[in-house]
């Protein structure tokens, strides 16, 4: 059975958004993944344009607010920033919670390609942590 995957962060533009590619990418199958934002910034180009990189195309992902997937029965929400642990609602849910704070990119100062290095140094974390987490509980 397939499992239900919430990944959430404070705006669903950039950390959340590589997590759910990386994540689709990694469960084939054995997820359905969605992202999710306490609030909508709307999807970050230099996110789109590093996950291009990596031959994931998020280029039509949506940002998303938590309270679109309120019906939804989750087996797993992971929280990318401690800013969504702290405000994201109460699930009445038997959903794993898992955290990891993944340093933000859309703060990332300097000329364009320090920032877009600094997208890649984040993009490559949460790609490894996605690996991970997809060997470890999808089984």
């Amino acid at each position: 059975m397939e499992k239900k995957i919430l990944i959430l962060c404070t705006g669903n533009s950039c950390r959340s958004q590589i997590a759910e590619g990386y994540l689709r990418y990694f469960a084939g199958n054995k997820a359905v993944v969605y992202s999710a934002g306490v609030e909508t910034h709307g999807v970050n180009t230099k996110a789109i344009a590093t996950m291009q990189e990596d031959g994931i195309d998020i280029s039509n992902h949506t940002s998303n607010h938590i309270e679109e997937y309120a019906n939804i029965d989750f087996d797993f929400v992971i929280t990318v920033c401690d800013n969504a642990k702290e405000r994201c609602p109460f699930f009445p849910t038997k959903a794993q919670k898992f955290h990891y704070n993944f340093p933000d990119p859309a703060k990332a100062t300097g000329t364009d390609s320090e920032i877009m290095e600094q997208f890649r140094s984040v993009r490559n974390l949460i790609k490894e942590y996605c690996r991970t987490f997809a060997n470890h509980n999808l089984n």
